[in-house]
């Protein structure tokens, strides 16, 4: 998990400036700048308006997930697109991108045992990734029909 000062350190970072530079932004001096870095200290809301404006990602540095506006391009279309979508859509798109990325190993003494059932109704895929333990049940599609 990363902290808030690391998270600060890192947006500096992705804009490209020291801490003389960053702390200028940000209507302070070095020193401050230093403390916010290393968790010593934490800024004011007013360190935290100057610093928005020359474009950090304030949601991110306090919560740790990135603001809409904050996004590459393709990633905010494509955010903007999925939650117009509804549950079936939602679904067939999430469906993909589990399909996509590579399965990673988790040991057993990690593992950890859900009670959770998922119901998908009407033509959703049929990727199904990761370690399928009771009591959970899956329903996808329509129930067959028993010969007669």
């Amino acid at each position: 998990m990363k902290y808030f000062f690391d998270r600060l350190k890192e947006e500096r970072k992705r804009l490209g400036l020291n801490q003389d530079e960053f702390a200028a932004l940000g209507g302070v001096k070095k020193g401050a700048q230093f403390n916010y870095e290393n968790g010593s200290r934490t800024p004011d809301s007013d360190y935290l308006a100057a610093v928005a404006a020359a474009g950090v990602d304030v949601l991110y540095l306090l919560t740790g997930e990135h603001a809409l506006s904050a996004l590459p391009a393709d990633e905010h279309e494509l955010l903007t697109g999925y939650r117009k979508l509804d549950i079936r859509a939602k679904a067939r798109v999430l469906g993909v991108v589990e399909g996509s990325i590579e399965p990673t190993v988790v040991p057993a003494s990690r593992s950890v045992e859900r009670n959770t059932q998922m119901v998908f109704h009407g033509k959703v895929g049929q990727q199904i990734h990761g370690d399928i333990t009771a009591p959970q049940t899956i329903n996808v599609g329509r129930k067959k029909k028993s010969p007669t």
